[in-house]
């Protein structure tokens, strides 16, 4: 193409999908529950995982005709903080839909912000026993993973707001059942957009995050003030803080929608527009032939998230005329992600029998892994990575990283050697807990690199 980077478009040709944005038709459709969805050379950079559970006790034919008559499905939530009380305020205005169990870990005398006290259950028994769909908020991916295994053994369709959990053992459970990330947040708004994108004939090149500000050392007094002043826990605000939040719902978009990072950590232009980073990032996946996973650090940008693609050379007069500019790369910006407000969307969506929306893939790409923030001495204990003062995530590629420890592992678990700043976290340098999400993620990595060893033989 003569006027820029962008490869000629008789390369290119737009195929039929799904709502998902999966192909039907042309050389990327698979069978069983991998699709390729890239336009690179990478193997298994876009092998993602859609799954169903047609035998469900509550299934989506079931829920269907619960709503198509003007019945309420029964909705369990997983989790008492922030977005779960948001949900649960938002739940009783919907007129399809009843809360019907709130599992919790905190005492039940100690809570006293919860809006609807009266479904609080302290149980996974308690929580499964009349609900018909789980949606899972809790923000650890350790306990959402009893939770969630549990569920889709009891055949029930389960929604999250977690990217740390996908991205840390939701592989484990592709083919086991209806699991999906929901809108409201980055990854399901991303992933929402991708399908609007897709149904407009586009082709994505960059799934973009627009961040405003980062600070990779905060200090505790720092994290105390703002985690009091926006009334979430000190480890949630610092994960959003030090990038490791960030991290993770790329590295969950990456698995999910079939596309790539640019390197270790991702590129987070810094820009003082967001546009301008946004083509640069396009830049870069077609150099590097794969649509990636990123963002832009821009303080004056929009809160919100875009995708930057390419089109058919014959739709060209027609975008410009809709305001997209005169060429590739076209910026489609959603400016904004209402957490608990649309997660419902998601909700409905499952419940009305459509498919997933983002998970993480029978086998995947990306990972985060746990890089020190400072000295990190042996022989201490360390109760949870994520969100800490001694560690932050970098979202890493699986085949240059083998050896790291999936981040979100390192909970209640002992340092045996010394970790310098900057360097991540290895196996042979920590002692874990037997948690059963640690054992899936052992499973899991020693699955991507089985697949790596056969690609690259495959390849010689």
């Amino acid at each position: 193409m003569a006027d820029g980077p962008f490869r000629s478009q008789v390369e290119w040709q737009p195929q039929s999908t799904d709502r998902s944005g999966i192909p039907t038709t042309g050389p990327e459709r698979l069978s069983g529950e991998g699709v390729a969805r890239g336009f690179g050379n990478d193997p298994r950079a876009v092998v993602t995982g859609r799954t169903g559970n047609p035998g469900a006790r509550h299934g989506p034919l079931e829920s269907r005709r619960k709503l198509s008559s003007g019945q309420r499905l029964a909705v369990g939530v997983v989790g008492t903080g922030f977005v779960a009380r948001g949900l649960a305020r938002h739940l009783a205005r919907q007129s399809d839909f009843d809360l019907v169990a709130t599992l919790t870990r905190r005492p039940l005398a100690s809570i006293n912000d919860f809006p609807a006290p009266g479904v609080l259950v302290e149980t996974i028994d308690a929580l499964l026993a009349h609900a018909e769909l789980v949606v899972e908020v809790s923000g650890d991916p350790l306990h959402a993973t009893l939770v969630v295994e549990r569920a889709l053994e009891r055949g029930l369709p389960v929604v999250t707001m977690n990217a740390e959990f996908h991205v840390t053992v939701g592989s484990a459970f592709a083919g086991k059942g209806l699991l999906t990330e929901a809108e409201g947040d980055q990854p399901g708004a991303l992933a929402a957009l991708a399908e609007e994108a897709r149904d407009a004939g586009f082709r994505p090149l960059v799934y973009g995050n627009i961040k405003g500000f980062l600070n990779r050392r905060p200090t505790p007094a720092e994290m105390r003030h703002w985690s009091a002043r926006q009334g979430v826990s000190m480890d949630v605000v610092t994960a959003a803080t030090d990038g490791t939040k960030l991290q993770y719902e790329q590295a969950l978009v990456a698995n999910g929608l079939g596309a790539s990072i640019a390197c270790a950590g991702l590129r987070g232009y810094e820009c003082q527009d967001w546009k301008v980073g946004a083509r640069r990032l396009a830049q870069d996946a077609e150099e590097g032939g794969q649509a990636i996973s990123d963002y832009v650090l821009c303080k004056a940008g929009p809160k919100g998230v875009f995708i930057a693609a390419d089109h058919l050379e014959e739709e060209r007069a027609a975008l410009e005329y809709f305001g997209q500019g005169s060429r590739p790369p076209y910026l489609l910006l959603r400016n904004h992600y209402l957490v608990h407000l649309e997660l419902p969307r998601t909700i409905r969506r499952i419940a009305e029998g459509g498919s997933a929306l983002l998970s993480n893939g029978e086998c995947p790409l990306v990972s985060v892994a746990a890089i020190a923030k400072l000295p990190v001495a042996s022989g201490q204990s360390i109760g949870r990575a994520i969100g800490s003062f001694e560690f932050r995530g970098e979202a890493v590629r699986w085949c240059e990283y083998p050896d790291h420890v999936p981040m979100g592992i390192v909970q209640n678990a002992r340092i045996v050697r010394n970790v310098e700043p900057g360097a991540y976290l290895r196996w042979e340098d920590v002692e874990l807990s037997d948690h059963r999400a640690v054992t899936l993620a052992k499973t899991i990595a020693t699955r991507v690199a089985g697949v790596d060893a056969s690609i690259r033989s495959s390849t010689a």
